[in-house]
């Protein structure tokens, strides 16, 4: 019996990873030396983020798989996987009414996380697919002064604290059980 999982869905079900695609039209007597074109593209492996640069580059240039080649595809890590930083992410997706740009910001330790999030996020508010949406362009928000978005500014106040108000005491020489309930909010 088959799965009931499309091919759209295998997308998403994998982690995303960066891909820096290379590629350009095939060389010929008019033009021996063809521009090369150069994408970020996000994709759970190399043979989608191949097939979404071909899409993009159709879109954007009469340039398709068939009179063009891949000159190089390289996996982009990151540089301190580690650190919590900010990033604002442009796109372009097509809702049911109509085409919609939009700019949104997230919080995560590299850009793959801020992409998973964005199409959790989008597919959640807006019910857009992966196929129907178009990543513009990622950058990390260094300063503090440039984030618009003010449930990321709550988060890079100075001074921030997280208290746990209702907090049980634990102490050795209690005993198991008690004739009273005891009081955890002082």
């Amino acid at each position: 019996m088959e799965s009931s999982v499309h091919v759209a869905d295998w997308v998403i079900l994998g982690r995303l990873q960066e891909y820096q695609v290379v590629g350009r039209h095939l060389p010929s007597e008019a033009n021996p030396t063809p521009k090369l074109y150069r994408m970020r593209i996000f994709a759970p492996n190399d043979v989608v983020a191949k097939s979404r640069f071909w899409y993009f580059l159709g879109k954007l240039r009469k340039i398709k798989k068939a009179n063009g080649e891949i000159v190089s595809l390289n996996q982009i890590s990151e540089k301190r996987p580690e650190k919590v930083k900010n990033f604002g992410i442009w796109i372009r997706y097509d809702s049911r009414s109509g085409t919609h740009n939009m700019y949104k910001e997230y919080r995560e330790l590299s850009r793959t996380d801020a992409v998973e999030a964005l199409y959790q996020d989008m597919a959640a508010r807006h019910r857009a697919r992966f196929r129907s949406i178009h990543i513009l362009k990622v950058v990390e928000v260094e300063k503090i002064a440039d984030i618009r978005r003010p449930y990321l500014k709550q988060l890079v106040e100075k001074g921030l604290k997280f208290p746990l108000p209702h907090r049980v005491n634990k102490k050795g020489s209690k005993k198991i059980f008690a004739a009273s309930r005891p009081s955890t909010f002082y």
